[in-house]
């Protein structure tokens, strides 16, 4: 998606060579116009799949998740990762890391919201060493449901995420896949 990295280029903050800020697209602001674009483009992607919910992890995937949902006109629902009073007590569950947040979380689906009957999309807003599809991928099989594809909107290609779940023979698409951020720059895999 070219308007995605002109986007990129020019908002997006290369904070050191593992992490990129991209706090006015998708993880404190978000576009609406280039959020439904991205969903758009994820809906084209994934459109003979059947897919009948999309699943995302909160926060940050909850706006392109709901905007593929949207344009698949399927349900989205999304992991929560704290416990409240109203989960239930034998919800889908999975600990994982989180590489930008430095801690380990629970992912808590309820089990009324995916079944054996569902083909699952997971949709995610940046993968780094694919930590939370992982996690996402157990909670999917947790159900018995089927996993669609995985959608990604950034790919840091110079971490292992992307290309583990490849090899394990996952299909994953994603927007942008970025080779490098050394030099406090973007590069962009061709």
């Amino acid at each position: 998606m070219d308007i995605l990295k002109e986007r990129l280029l020019k908002e997006a903050t290369v904070l050191n060579s593992d992490v990129l800020k991209v706090d006015s697209l998708l993880n404190h602001g978000v576009d609406p116009v280039l959020t439904m674009e991205m969903g758009k483009e994820f809906a084209r992607r994934f459109a003979e799949e059947k897919v009948t919910k999309v699943v995302t992890v909160e926060s940050s995937g909850i706006p392109v998740a709901f905007a593929t949902a949207l344009e698949l006109k399927v349900p989205l629902v999304f992991a929560r990762r704290k416990k409240t009073l109203l989960n239930e007590a034998d919800a889908y569950t999975v600990r994982v890391p989180s590489f930008t947040k430095g801690i380990v979380t629970d992912l808590i689906v309820s089990r009324h919201l995916l079944s054996r009957e569902d083909s699952a999309l997971f949709i995610d807003d940046i993968i780094a060493n694919g930590d939370a599809a992982r996690g996402m991928i157990r909670i999917i099989e947790q159900s018995g449901a089927r996993l669609a594809g995985i959608g990604i909107v950034l790919e840091k290609s110079f971490q292992a995420g992307g290309k583990a779940l490849r090899e394990l023979g996952y299909r994953v698409e994603s927007l942008v896949r970025i080779r490098s951020l050394e030099d406090n720059r973007i590069a962009f895999e061709d």
